[in-house]
């Protein structure tokens, strides 16, 4: 009887028990997750970027030249933009949090073996694996904001989220730098992957997938249904909006902070390294004072948001222009100008990211992020590449560093990718609009 009577008493103890987990983590405060898992992300610009400033250190310690040091740069966002898609998938299929935490695992893989590399192969393994794991973090964060925060905060927030995340740009220019000369390439990294280890502990106690427990298991899709998923979202022209507008606003910006900045400043227009970091620095400030502003522009005129696309496209080719046929070394202010502008260049690029969650429904927000991340960083490795090979084949032989003419040229090809990502803008911009005029869709907002 006894027996009997326990055993009919502990089902009821399971309801009580899964009611107290459920309502423990409707409890947990939305600002808390969010709060930790952006930090994922800042972590995940850190060691992204953390190739960008010690670019000069890593020609020398490897022994390489500029194209092959762009094979570092290029294995790391080939990988990126290809696990967008399938890290889109998996989003939905597994949730943020365990996207987050297999993520923060691989970049702390890689910059340990990075930290000890002395081979340009392993190097370049090291760059995959940190690929790999950013791949995962920045939609995560995403996934979050779009079920723990209401729909109308959602554009402030990812905008927010892009703009913060900046932050690891500034712990990965003066401070790495620093670092890096007082105590060595190895301590360097070796300290960026503890870095990595830390926040990975913070994700694990504090970050979940949605308010309220079970949901992401009963959200959880099979195969068949991410695969129709994936193409509903591809076949949104609002979609492939977003991707071409990532597409346009991001690369300039982004390879300057990846790789290429701290060269040109330092060769060839003859800044210090000290000097170099901290405008890169400047970079990442721009971009969080700019980050609300472009967000305020695009909630309060979601009509007009590719015209702030457009601008920011033409304001940035203008600038660089101004650089580039600037006889000689470009005034500093100038210089100035030019990184206050591709500041700007991050918060355009989030621009796509809205587009993806105002043309999809939010059981595919993760395909659809997934597939507009791929356009900026597909364009940012066409151009590092394109760099690399022009800056080599424009250095005199003999010749250690590349002159000031090599980078002019070297730059001058972006005007292609803007070209063709800017046609592109207007086509899916021009379908979006008619798609809207037909099917009347209330998911979507006018582009």
């Amino acid at each position: 009887m006894r027996q009997a009577g326990r055993d009919a008493v502990a089902p009821r103890r399971r309801r009580h028990q899964a009611r107290d987990a459920a309502a423990s983590v409707g409890r947990r405060p939305a600002g808390l997750v969010y709060a930790v898992a952006v930090t994922a992300y800042v972590a995940a610009v850190f060691h992204r970027g953390s190739l960008g400033v010690t670019g000069v250190d890593a020609a020398d310690r490897f022994g390489i030249n500029a194209s092959a040091l762009a094979t570092f740069s290029v294995a790391q966002l080939a990988v990126y933009a290809a696990m967008q898609i399938p890290v889109g998938v998996l989003l939905d299929r597994y949730g943020s949090r365990r996207l987050l935490l297999a993520g923060g695992a691989l970049m702390v893989a890689g910059q340990l073996v990075f930290a000890v590399a002395v081979d340009v192969r392993l190097a370049v393994v090291a760059r995959v694996l940190v690929g790999l794991g950013d791949a995962m973090t920045f939609i995560s964060v995403l996934r979050i904001v779009a079920f723990w925060f209401p729909g109308r905060r959602n554009p402030l927030l990812v905008q927010l989220t892009g703009t913060i995340g900046q932050l690891g740009a500034v712990l990965g220019a003066v401070p790495l730098v620093a670092l890096l000369h007082h105590a060595g390439w190895t301590p360097a990294f070796l300290t960026a992957a503890a870095l990595g280890v830390t926040v990975l502990l913070l994700v694990l106690a504090a970050v979940r997938d949605t308010p309220h427990a079970g949901h992401v298991t009963a959200l959880a899709p099979g195969l068949a249904t991410v695969r129709r998923q994936l193409a509903e979202a591809w076949a949104q022209p609002g979609t492939r909006l977003g991707l071409w507008t990532h597409f346009v606003t991001q690369f300039s910006g982004s390879v300057f902070a990846l790789l290429w900045g701290y060269p040109f400043l330092v060769q060839g227009q003859g800044f210090s390294p000290t000097a170099a970091a901290g405008l890169l620095t400047l970079m990442t400030v721009v971009t969080l004072v700019c980050g609300p502003v472009v967000a305020h522009l695009c909630a309060r005129h979601p009509y007009h948001r590719s015209v702030v696309v457009f601008a920011i496209t033409a304001a940035t080719a203008a600038v660089w222009a101004v650089v580039l046929l600037w006889p000689g070394r470009a005034p500093h202010g100038l210089l100035v100008a030019l990184v206050v502008v591709l500041a700007v260049n991050g918060p355009g690029a989030v621009i796509g990211f809205d587009y993806a969650r105002t043309f999809n429904p939010v059981h595919r927000i993760g395909s659809a992020t997934g597939i507009v991340n791929v356009g900026g960083f597909a364009a940012s490795i066409v151009l590092i590449l394109a760099v690399g090979v022009v800056l080599d084949l424009a250095t005199p032989a003999g010749r250690a560093a590349p002159p000031l003419s090599a980078f002019r040229l070297a730059f001058a090809v972006q005007y292609l990718l803007w070209a063709f990502g800017a046609v592109q803008v207007l086509r899916y911009r021009n379908a979006a609009r008619r798609g809207l005029a037909t099917e009347r869709a209330p998911v979507a907002v006018p582009a």
